[in-house]
């Protein structure tokens, strides 16, 4: 007995947490010094930038290929590899400050990042009920922000007062990813899931309006991925240390908003979370597309990362109409169909940014209308889906 309270860390929320941390740190790292590296040591513009973005949301859209890698892995064991490769990606990027050497090491970074995500959701889905995933996932988000705030701060730290260079950031940050990473292959056991999954890619009729949902999500996503903080440091001029800043801010607020929006999603539902989410992002967008003040920029930044809780409505959404040995199949068909526009929308679109940026805005106004739309059709889809699950039991 005096051996578990040492123990209780090792759980299936325990691995998911520290997991959780290692993705933070590393792509934080590559996310708040990516738009400064590349315009200060790459000569990017703003056609690179949507090449780049393009070519890293290629392993997004082969996630499906995971079903494939689980036949001869266990999802956890694939977990903590992809760990390894994006830590790894991160952690060389310094060295190469060309355009195609970004390119490189971007895409292996994707790699590692791509994987670990559909699998973090699929052993998420598995491991929690029904009941606690809100929370669950919402608690996930929070230890997720704290981590990429610390690693923001110290950033910020490097660069405002030790002039460290990109390199040695890089290093440091990719490094830290890669030895938690190893720490966790040596500390955790293997966790078994509650039902047996299917090793062969699905797509299901009755799962039509989740594939949808997610693939005007993933052009949505793009959209601030990409030209949102590209519009900061362009058009109002941040510097790694003001970009690296409001990327704190926003982990701050999301330490704290992310588990209260978990809960509300599984009070209020949801269709409710969702549609408070598109119409918001419908307004963001807009402001987005004609905002001409710094500052007003950034409050627009900040609101717009908050709606990013929100998307635990949609993975709580999945779980709910699913067969639970779909969970693993269609956790990897649903990042490549969240992918299918991020391949081409970053690339399109940044000559499009060439002409006029505002456009690129309202067309993710545009999108988080479709969304909407498509969001209020859960409720009903809900009651069906659950109705049919209880008849075949």
């Amino acid at each position: 007995m005096e051996h578990v309270p040492a123990q209780k860390w090792k759980t299936p929320f325990g691995f998911l947490a520290l997991a959780t941390i290692v993705m933070a740190v590393t792509f934080a790292a590559w996310t708040a010094l990516l738009n400064n590296f590349a315009i200060e040591a790459a000569n990017f513009n703003g056609a690179n930038m949507g090449m780049l973005q393009s070519l890293r949301e290629i392993p997004g859209f082969l996630a499906f290929t995971a079903v494939f890698v689980l036949l001869v892995l266990k999802e956890q064991t694939f977990a903590l590899i992809s760990l390894c490769l994006l830590s790894i990606g991160v952690a060389v990027t310094g060295f190469f400050p060309t355009i195609y050497g970004l390119y490189a090491t971007t895409v292996l970074m994707s790699v590692g990042f791509h994987y670990f995500e559909t699998l973090n959701q699929s052993l998420s889905l598995q491991w929690f009920s029904k009941d606690e995933a809100a929370q669950k996932l919402g608690q996930l988000m929070s230890i997720k922000s704290m981590a990429s705030l610390v690693t923001f701060a110290m950033i910020w730290l490097f660069v405002s007062f030790l002039q460290v260079g990109y390199v040695w950031l890089y290093l440091l940050l990719g490094g830290i990813g890669l030895i938690l990473t190893l720490f966790m292959i040596n500390a955790f056991p293997h966790f078994q899931a509650h039902s047996i999954q299917n090793k062969k890619l699905i797509l299901r009729k009755e799962y039509s309006l989740y594939y949808l949902l997610v693939f005007f999500s993933g052009a949505r996503r793009q959209i601030f991925m990409v030209f949102a903080g590209f519009l900061m440091v362009e058009k109002f001029g941040f510097d790694v240390a003001q970009i690296t800043a409001l990327y704190m801010l926003n982990h701050v607020i999301n330490i704290f908003a992310a588990p209260m929006i978990g809960k509300m999603i599984a009070k209020m539902g949801e269709q409710k979370a969702l549609t408070i989410e598109y119409t918001g992002l419908i307004l963001v967008f807009t402001g987005y597309a004609l905002v001409e003040s710094a500052d007003f920029a950034a409050v627009l930044y900040v609101v717009d990362h908050l709606f990013f809780a929100m998307a635990i409505a949609l993975k709580t959404y999945f779980q709910k109409i699913a067969r639970p040995e779909d969970i693993a199949s269609t956790a990897g068909v649903s990042f490549t169909i969240n992918h299918i526009a991020a391949v081409v929308i970053p690339a399109s679109f940044g000559v499009v940014w060439l002409y006029d940026n505002s456009l690129v805005f309202y067309f993710g106004a545009g999108l988080a209308v479709c969304s909407l739309i498509l969001s209020q059709f859960i409720g009903w889809h809900l009651q069906r889906r659950q109705a049919q699950l209880s008849s075949s039991l």
